[in-house]
């Protein structure tokens, strides 16, 4: 990919109007002046490699992005480089919007896989705010909806055991994956190492291990070098006590 830091700013392949994500079930339909003001505000496309940053804690950036495609993580650093996973995105999530509205970022966003960003201009954020109320409601329930996954998040790594937070991680991220049709009609394959699980669920690599080890023995994923395969994603709902998504269709920006 030719660009900085791996990332290539195109003018748009995707208009609003044709976006493959807007036919899925799971995104809401914009009213037609939504849409035309959505079209207005995007104002390209950013390509992203694997492993490139997209947004830096402290940073100002003048952009906000929804996920077009690929694979992205949330996450913090302590001063000494130990890193915390706050989060996974996905194809319709919003990034960004924390820059936006409090000035600087208070996390670094990273791709997991080669990503396609939709860029929109962080200063025409509050246009859409006073003009457009059902897409502020539609951001004020995306960001919404961010903070109800943190809280399960949290619940999970104060409470549950490491074998059940382990198959709640994965059960969570391939629900939300199946719901966007990254897996297709094929098991859903979650691009992250075991690294990423162990800086997610806050346990050492030497405990995630053998955690997941428990999971690959019960034959409920399996480890690949592209990342974890989910062979049976209602018995790791069921080892997590887990009842699963229940959202209804959501917005997309």
């Amino acid at each position: 990919m030719s660009g900085q830091n791996g990332r290539s700013f195109s003018s748009r392949q995707y208009p609003c109007e044709i976006c493959p994500l807007r036919p899925l079930p799971v995104f809401r339909e914009f009213e037609k002046q939504e849409l035309a003001y959505v079209s207005m505000f995007k104002k390209g496309e950013l390509a992203v490699d694997k492993g490139a940053t997209v947004l830096v804690e402290g940073s100002q950036s003048a952009h906000l992005y929804t996920v077009l495609s690929g694979w992205a993580f949330r996450y913090k650093l302590l001063s000494d480089g130990r890193r915390q996973i706050l989060n996974y995105s996905m194809p319709g999530d919003l990034i960004g919007l924390q820059g936006s509205l409090m000035g600087e970022m208070q996390h670094s966003v990273e791709a997991l896989s080669p990503m396609l960003l939709c860029v929109f201009e962080r200063e025409n954020l509050h246009e859409l705010y006073r003009n457009h109320p059902g897409l502020a409601y539609d951001i004020t329930w995306l960001a919404s909806r961010e903070e109800r996954m943190l809280d399960e998040n949290l619940l999970s790594v104060g409470r549950r055991t490491a074998v059940e937070r382990t198959a709640y991680l994965i059960a969570f991220i391939a629900s939300r994956a199946a719901a966007v049709g990254l897996n297709g009609k094929a098991p859903v394959q979650i691009p992250i190492t075991q690294q990423h699980v162990a800086d997610t669920l806050g346990l050492s690599l030497v405990h995630t291990n053998k955690t997941i080890r428990k999971l690959i023995d019960r034959k409920l994923i399996a480890w690949r070098d592209g990342g974890c395969e989910v062979i049976d994603g209602e018995g790791l709902k069921d080892l997590a006590r887990w009842e699963g998504l229940s959202e209804g269709r959501r917005p997309l920006i």
